[in-house]
């Protein structure tokens, strides 16, 4: 007969908007174990599975510390209660949670301030006390209509069911009869307990025991400080979200998303093993990346079954389509589905697809180990060059109707580049000769069609390394320390180290701005080459290792996506994080096609 023999989630804390899926492992009734649901409508020797969902609720209030959601909160910030700042920002768990967080807390406080246009003297009593004596925060022993305000969301009436159980002065609502639960905003605080039974198929009635799972209290998902589209001629901003879309122009993601086969707890210990698993970090990914709304969308990391499982058809509701190209596995073949690749997006509304390439780098290495290395040291060199490393390149065509182009009467092409230069930071002579091997591949695009081109991803290059230099500047200089390190001389002569593409860093227009309000902004780059201070943050590493580059002869920069900030990462200033998802920031342009000029 069918029996279940173990359930568990693979995460105990439950996040809002994270959908739930327990893991069910069956005995079938030839003795066979199975992790395969038998639903009522394909019952199984007469049996079947039947699944359903519960929210406990006591008469306990409880309120989720804003900083660490996981945990109670035990203090709640005066200031934020006389500002009627959202509730739920205002809960910490400690004294020290509220200490840490102050520098960040009170920008919550000036721009309550500065909305409200209020008199300041009250805000400055608040701060006042917490400078001179440490406690902003009163207890939240608070009444039960304070704690409850922050528990509702300001949602109306939910919509329970009209039966519930009541065990040790609990109640239990039920809230779902599928295999799945994805928590919701009622859920906040409240633990959810989720029922799995064998039920006779014919009698509709349970048979053996009942096996349940209960989970912790279900925390919101954290909210990062939203980023906002800064104009590179102008003074004010564009929220990301607000912002109306120019028929001009088109915008152009590239992320890094971290791949699951990569983000394991030894690597990132300082990450809440919640925030770091896959299935809360593919929603919270999916919610930056849609909210970005960009046009084109270059993502790295991506792995086989999460492009077809998850991204593909996700992004698709959203208006996508998507092409990728998975990495080659000859270096990691244990699991195919689980080795990453490059993806690139792009709106069918704005673009239709025209052509797709690809570049795999090992099929680079061989054909340039035959002709150019020694038979005695060919295994050498394979074993050297061969990465597994790949390249995306798409050309799209913009679409009449929605012309992005400032020329509706021809045919407007344009080549993106998507690509992931994964190479040990010891084989300096590897990474920049796949850089090299990618522009002489769009070097031939580019002389076989007039064409505007963009080239994203991860590099694992920082700003004045060889590969940056030949990218921006179309050259390596022969005295770069670089290209001291070439083992098998593929480097040489140095001379060929160069191409003929008009390459630009978009976000070193920054710095070629020079109005006043870019003060802030310029202080996110490095003053020697202009790139931004870091793109990738963790304990071990700051640094820029991604970039978008443009042909600046035909297209210009219209608008960038702010940089981030330690302020804005947070006190622990390293990422992955709850409010970040991946170890990498998201950089986004805004292009205007403009024929024979630059602005480089």
């Amino acid at each position: 007969m069918l029996s279940v023999v173990r359930v568990h989630l693979p995460s105990e804390i439950p996040i809002v908007g994270c959908e739930l899926t327990p893991y069910v492992l069956l005995r079938r009734p030839d003795k066979t174990i199975s992790t395969d649901d038998v639903p009522e409508i394909a019952p199984l020797d007469g049996h079947f599975l039947r699944y359903k969902w519960y929210r406990v609720q006591s008469d306990k209030k409880v309120a989720v510390c804003s900083i660490h959601p996981s945990e109670q909160a035990t203090l709640q910030c005066l200031g934020c209660v006389k500002a009627k700042i959202s509730l739920s920002k205002s809960y910490h768990c400690s004294t020290k949670c509220f200490s840490d967080a102050w520098q960040h807390h009170r920008v919550l406080h000036d721009r309550a301030a500065s909305a409200l246009n209020e008199n300041g003297n009250e805000e400055e009593e608040v701060f006042g006390r917490f400078n001179s004596t440490g406690s902003g925060a009163i207890n939240s022993s608070l009444s039960a209509s304070a704690s409850s305000a922050s528990l509702t969301n300001g949602s109306g009436t939910p919509l329970y069911p009209a039966a519930v159980t009541q065990r040790s002065g609990e109640t239990w609502f039920e809230v779902g009869r599928a295999k799945t639960y994805t928590p919701t905003a009622d859920d906040i605080g409240h633990v959810l307990k989720f029922e799995c039974v064998v039920v006779d198929a014919e009698t509709k009635l349970p048979v053996g025991a009942v096996n349940t799972i209960l989970t912790s209290r279900v925390i919101p998902a954290p909210s990062p400080i939203p980023r906002r589209l800064i104009p590179v001629d102008g003074m004010g901003h564009a929220d990301v979200d607000g912002r109306m879309a120019t028929s001009g122009t088109f915008t152009v993601l590239s992320y890094n998303i971290l791949s699951e086969a990569y983000a394991s707890n030894d690597l990132y210990n300082y990450c809440p093993s919640w925030a770091l698993s896959w299935p809360y970090r593919r929603q919270n990914l999916l919610r930056e990346i849609v909210g970005y709304r960009a046009d084109i969308i270059c993502l790295q990391e991506v792995q086989s079954d999460h492009y077809d499982e998850f991204f593909s058809p996700e992004l698709d509701k959203h208006g996508y389509y998507g092409l990728y190209k998975r990495k080659t596995n000859e270096v990691y073949s244990s699991n195919t589905n689980t080795i990453d690749g490059c993806a690139t997006f792009f709106r069918r509304d704005r673009f239709s697809h025209v052509k797709k390439y690809e570049v795999e780098f090992n099929k680079a290495a061989q054909s340039l180990t035959e002709a150019t290395i020694p038979t005695t040291q060919k295994k050498t060199a394979l074993n050297r060059l061969v990465k597994d490393n790949v390249a995306l390149i798409v050309v799209l065509e913009a679409k009449v109707n929605n012309q992005p182009f400032d020329n509706p009467g021809k045919r407007q092409l344009l080549c993106v580049a998507n690509t992931h230069v994964n190479v040990p930071q010891d084989l300096k002579d590897v990474k920049l000769w796949q850089v090299h091997t990618l522009l002489k591949g769009l070097e031939k695009i580019a002389a076989s069609a007039d064409i505007p081109m963009l080239v994203c991803g991860d590099f694992n290059s920082v700003p004045g390394s060889a590969p940056h230099a030949l990218l921006a500047m179309g050259k390596v200089d022969p005295s770069h320390p670089d290209l001291a390190v070439d083992p098998l001389n593929i480097l040489r002569p140095h001379s060929k180290l160069v191409h003929q593409l008009p390459l630009v860093s978009a976000y070193s227009s920054f710095a070629r701005t020079v109005s006043l309000g870019y003060d802030q902004h310029k202080r996110r780059l490095d003053g020697g080459t202009n790139e931004p201070l870091f793109t990738n943050v963790t304990r071990d590493f700051i640094g820029t290792l991604d970039y978008i580059f443009y042909t600046a002869d035909s297209l210009v920069v219209e608008k960038l996506l702010e940089l981030l900030d330690e302020e804005s990462l947070r006190k622990d200033t390293a990422l992955p994080s709850p409010e970040w998802s991946s170890d990498h920031i998201a950089l986004l342009a805004e292009f205007r096609c403009c024929k024979n000029k630059s602005r480089r």
